[in-house]
């Protein structure tokens, strides 16, 4: 009978042929796509730095050449020549006029996005297809017949003229309707089997369901509400009323062009997108992603 000698088990041995997992990541399709993103992150986020270095700079250096990539000699005046204007009333319109379209757009895009993914019924697919093609149509395309029917209506320079066009939005239609054909019909049927209204079923089963996709609807509304200047600018006429993005334009001069206020201006602008992307980041995430789940 044979017999072994059976050598002592070093661990070192058996994982002698494994890496580490950081490791045996760095492939190079990894290492070129994360270099890649970092090369693209760079470059969407110099404007902004531009922007808020831009704030702190005196008129002479901010157009200087070559320029000063970070202030060396940082100063608040432009801020301070910012709030000699009425920036806290433009800011309050701002808010406003995104916050009443972004709560309006969410309650319409839910009940018809449910509707149109949910219920059957004569010409449904015609409807949602008006939609799609809607999202195609310029906004300048309609303006004048939407300006002309704001002023029959008297609303010119008033929050009106602004936030009931902006309800309906198509993309907002389309985006909740794409994400509720994910729900389980299950659910609703057992949910309607009990008796459920069906007032009662969207409002407590549908819309808490819901959530992602609005999450991600709201960021979306806000930061077009807030930055939609063109629609601001035909339909408000008065100081009082103009929203920041306006404001923050009127401020240049006839001869000069005052850089470091324009700058300190849309950097204070952008704090509210930025704080309202950050407090719907999770409910955009999944909104974005479980939406793209059916078509």
């Amino acid at each position: 009978m044979k017999t072994y000698e059976h050598m002592p088990y070093s661990p070192s041995i058996g994982n002698a042929s494994k890496k580490p997992k950081w490791l045996a990541k760095l492939t190079p399709g990894y290492l070129l796509s994360h270099i890649l993103l970092i090369v693209l992150s760079l470059f969407f986020i110099f404007p902004f730095y531009w922007i808020v270095t831009g704030a702190f700079k005196v008129q002479n250096v901010a157009v200087a050449i070559p320029p000063e990539w970070f202030p060396l000699e940082p100063t608040l005046d432009n801020f301070v020549s910012l709030f000699k204007n009425p920036v806290w009333r433009w800011t309050f319109n701002s808010f406003f006029i995104a916050a009443a379209e972004m709560v309006g757009i969410c309650i319409v895009a839910s009940m018809a996005g449910y509707v149109l993914a949910k219920k059957r019924f004569p010409g449904r697919a015609i409807i949602f297809t008006l939609f799609v093609a809607a999202m195609a149509l310029p906004k300048q395309v309609i303006l004048v017949p939407l300006f002309t029917m704001i002023a029959d209506f008297g609303w010119i320079d008033h929050y009106k003229s602004l936030i009931l066009p902006a309800i309906g939005w198509p993309f907002g239609i389309f985006l909740v309707k794409q994400f509720a054909q994910t729900l389980p019909g299950e659910l609703l049927e057992a949910a309607k089997m009990d008796g459920c209204s069906e007032l009662r079923l969207y409002y407590s089963i549908v819309l808490p369901l819901l959530k992602p996709a609005l999450g991600a609807l709201a960021i979306f509304t806000f930061i077009n509400a807030w930055n939609d200047y063109f629609s601001q600018l035909i339909m408000i006429r008065s100081t009082p009323m103009m929203t920041l993005p306006l404001g923050v334009a009127t401020l240049k001069g006839e001869y000069t062009t005052p850089y470091g206020v324009l700058m300190a201006g849309a950097a204070f602008a952008s704090i509210p997108m930025i704080a309202i992307f950050l407090l719907f980041q999770k409910a955009f995430t999944q909104g974005i992603t479980m939406g793209a789940v059916k078509g």
